[in-house]
């Protein structure tokens, strides 16, 4: 008979023992995402509410910087740049002050950040339970399904929440009727639930019945006021290298098909994010007069050590970003694209910044906002800087250099843009990286280069020089050569000789910027554009402006 008792009450009848969560005391006010506890306490209740930064970057944004040097939050989203420092209820939003409710502060080395900012910013839902000490945080677009406990017309009628799906298991809350539950899992007959004072634990189907589901709604992610306008067109820019001289509008002539022209008018100069202003305000008249675009080229004068500098900090960064904003405004530029080379791959993150903390105040302004990428590969300086991935959703448009395949101190003659390589190049972008093809626009080489190659010692020894379309033209009629199809290449290529020394083109011409037009069609990129106008044929424009076509 003893045995017989024992086994109904331990396999027969529902264990009635009552149990705490592992989390209850751990946490002064614990915090859960997705039904899952993380580590860290939320701090103050109510409208006081905080929480730590790294939970934030954890479930939030994990792109939001604390900047160490001067207690600086920064966090960055397509429309704002905010600024907060611990302590104090004064912040930035774009630039401009702002007065907050409460203060970021600092505990223990941990930074806490008012809840209501993640409302106002991200669109996620913060819910505290008093009773608990429970935070619940939710983000834009994350699936709420529920159930509720079903009535009883019992009184003191509740249901119990298990530590596991079986009877067995001990009680972690006894529920009453309408009790909110948001489903986890399902098991069998059990659902895993989560109850909104943080306890998960699992609770029969039986006893529940449907609520409501809904989706946290998620902020509306309109494009920038640069990129509206370029909405349902394709982009055909060309880069106008300026050096000492300015071009004189009058002399560049038609350009048709063209509509953005990209000066490399402003440069970096210090270590302090100074630029250096080479703008010409008659060229933006005449590019405007012509139907064109100005995105006024700014770069790092691929100086790595005054890069690291200018990009070290807050301050020095937006230096460099007011600057550049006030110079679009005073020549009344359309956009600024950004030409960063020959840097330190530890200072990439920071140039991923830079650009997070550009894009906004840029689009305050209307401008639109693109950086200059090289093809992938594991060259320190000129490739493995570039988080692609990262830079994608901070800029308008990523534009691929698809060219200097082989450069100008290769140790081996070749083509500077051979189309397998290009296609090859955008392919890999597009696909590991995760860059949508609207978003990236294919560069163009209107250069080539005549190899020289001769022979010491048994050796190949190899030397080139860079030449535009028009001194191809010329080499080509000069020596009477007849260019042929390189089917590896995809492109036109001659080659003669000079005494001893063999001259070798992979030709730049109207065949080979037709296939770079065809691709990018093929593909659905944004468009063209090409370095640089002063190297052009006129051939090249015809074939070019096929893009918008």
């Amino acid at each position: 008979m003893i045995a017989g008792l024992w086994w109904v009450s331990t396999e027969v009848l529902p264990n009635r023992e009552h149990t705490d969560p592992e989390w209850l005391g751990k946490y002064e006010k614990p915090i859960f995402s997705d039904g899952k506890l993380l580590e860290g306490s939320a701090i103050g209740q109510g409208e006081s509410l905080k929480l730590p930064l790294p939970v934030i970057q954890q479930i939030i944004d994990d792109t939001i910087l604390y900047e160490e040097e001067t207690q600086s939050v920064i966090i960055t989203t397509p429309r704002k740049l905010v600024l907060l420092k611990t302590d104090e209820k004064t912040g930035q939003i774009n630039n401009k002050p702002v007065e907050l409710r409460f203060a970021p502060e600092k505990q223990d080395e941990v930074i806490y950040l008012p809840a209501d900012l993640l409302t106002e910013l991200y669109g996620a839902e913060v819910h505290e339970d008093s009773a608990s000490g429970a935070v619940l945080l939710m983000t834009p677009g994350e699936q709420l399904n529920h159930v509720t406990v079903k009535e009883s017309s019992k009184k003191d009628f509740t249901v119990a929440l298990r530590e596991e799906g079986s009877i067995h298991a001990p009680i972690l809350q006894d529920m009453k009727s309408g009790t909110k539950l948001r489903i986890l899992g399902e098991q069998e007959e059990w659902y895993y639930v989560q109850l909104y004072n943080g306890y998960t634990g699992f609770v029969k189907k039986a006893s529940t019945v449907e609520g409501d589901s809904r989706q946290v709604p998620e902020l509306e992610q309109a494009l920038s006021p640069g990129k509206e306008k370029w909405k349902s067109k394709k982009v055909n820019l060309t880069w106008e290298a300026v050096y000492q001289v300015a071009p004189k509008p009058a002399s560049i002539g038609e350009l048709p098909g063209v509509n953005v022209v990209s000066p490399t008018w402003f440069s970096l100069i210090d270590g302090e994010g100074n630029v250096k202003s080479k703008a010409d305000s008659a060229y933006v008249n005449w590019a405007h007069n012509q139907g064109m675009q100005v995105w006024g080229l700014f770069s790092n004068s691929f100086e790595p050590d005054l890069t690291t500098e200018a990009l070290s900090s807050f301050d020095k960064r937006m230096t460099t970003i007011l600057q550049m904003l006030h110079y679009a405004k005073l020549y009344d530029l359309d956009g600024i694209n950004i030409d960063y080379e020959n840097v330190y791959t530890k200072d990439g993150p920071n140039l991923t910044q830079f650009m997070r903390e550009l894009r906004p105040l840029a689009s305050e302004y209307g401008l639109v906002v693109s950086i200059d990428v090289t093809p992938k590969s594991n060259s320190e300086m000129w490739s493995a800087f570039l988080d692609r991935r990262a830079l994608a959703p901070v800029v308008d448009y990523l534009i691929l250099m698809a060219y200097d395949e082989h450069w100008a101190a290769s140790p081996v003659s070749g083509s500077v843009a051979s189309l397998p390589w290009v296609e090859a190049s955008v392919n890999r972008i597009l696909q590991e990286d995760g860059v949508d093809p609207d978003q990236m626009i294919l560069g163009i080489p209107l250069y080539t280069r005549v190899w020289s190659e001769t022979k010491v010692d048994g050796k190949t020894k190899v030397k080139s020089k860079a030449i535009g379309m028009k001194k191809a033209k010329e080499i080509i009629e000069t020596y009477k050569l007849t260019p042929e199809f390189s089917a590896d290449t995809g492109q036109n290529y001659v080659e003669y000789k000079e005494g001893d020394v063999l001259n070798r083109i992979w030709l730049e011409d109207a065949v080979s910027l037709q296939s770079r037009v065809d691709l990018a069609k093929s593909l659905g990129l944004a468009g063209v554009a090409t370095w640089t106008r002063s190297f052009a044929s006129a051939e090249a424009w015809d074939v070019l402006k096929q893009i918008i076509e």
